[in-house]
């Protein structure tokens, strides 16, 4: 099923799914409002949630009491969602080819996955699922590089990018405005993930795509170079809680005839 799938999250999320269950930063708490007032998601709404991951947006969807089914592409990271998550259905599948019928659900949402496969296919497929009226949902956790500590962690990282794709570049808005869509509208929210070093700077590295699809010398190498920036940093060095903060960027439209 990761035919097609970009390599760095083929390998990546494949090899790194138990760090990414661990590290990554959930999502705040307005992001349930967001679900229930801009998309109308309630008991009654079917949901599907794709490129799912491990869950993390998983378990907020759960608190509207939709009847929700979480799809990626990569096996390993719905086996954490089903340990954690045993109740929710899934089902190993690309953005391109929803297992569902034309018209069957209330709303699609994808957190902090869109990047990974925005193309005008992809987006036919969304409304062809979507019933008439139904509600797509973009989100992700953005790293607040006005924080100078955060955009020197990001200067790093960032030359082991390769060509993975990132929300950061923007690129996934070359999509929109779609045909058979509303336009985009945008909500903005905050959000600190806090923990020790190891847990939200290190950890969170390392869940990246890119990063844990790396040799082992070349990621050791990388995670020296982040454990010295921590280091000449005073507010992170020495410290057992920190907090990473994040810009929570959602974004919603409705399918339109």
């Amino acid at each position: 099923m990761t035919a097609g799938v970009h390599r760095a999250a083929a390998t990546g999320f494949a090899d790194g799914a138990d760090i990414y269950a661990a590290s990554r930063p959930a999502y705040p708490a307005e992001a349930l409002d967001w679900l229930r007032d801009r998309l109308e998601i309630g008991p009654d709404s079917r949901v599907v949630e794709v490129g799912a991951g491990t869950g993390l947006f998983t378990r907020l969807l759960l608190e509207t009491g939709a009847k929700v089914l979480a799809t990626d592409p990569v096996a390993e990271m719905l086996v954490h969602l089903a340990s954690t998550l045993p109740d929710v259905a899934t089902a190993i599948a690309t953005a391109e080819a929803l297992p569902l019928a034309a018209g069957s659900v209330d709303a699609v949402i994808c957190a902090t996955a869109f990047h990974w496969f925005a193309t005008p296919q992809v987006l036919a497929e969304f409304r062809r699922v979507l019933r008439p009226g139904g509600t797509l949902g973009l989100i992700w956790n953005v790293r607040d590089n006005d924080v100078p500590w955060v955009r020197r962690l990001s200067e790093i990282t960032d030359r082991y990018q390769d060509d993975a794709p990132r929300q950061k570049s923007q690129a996934w808005r070359g999509v929109f405005p779609a045909p058979g869509f509303t336009p985009l509208h945008e909500t903005a929210m905050r959000y600190d993930h806090v923990g020790t070093p190891e847990e939200v700077i290190i950890g969170r590295t390392l869940s990246t795509s890119f990063i844990a699809a790396l040799p082992v010398d070349r990621r050791a190498s990388l995670v020296d170079e982040v454990r010295a920036m921590i280091d000449a940093t005073p507010e992170l060095a020495g410290k057992h809680k920190v907090h990473f903060p994040y810009v929570t960027r959602a974004y919603d439209c409705r399918r339109i005839d």
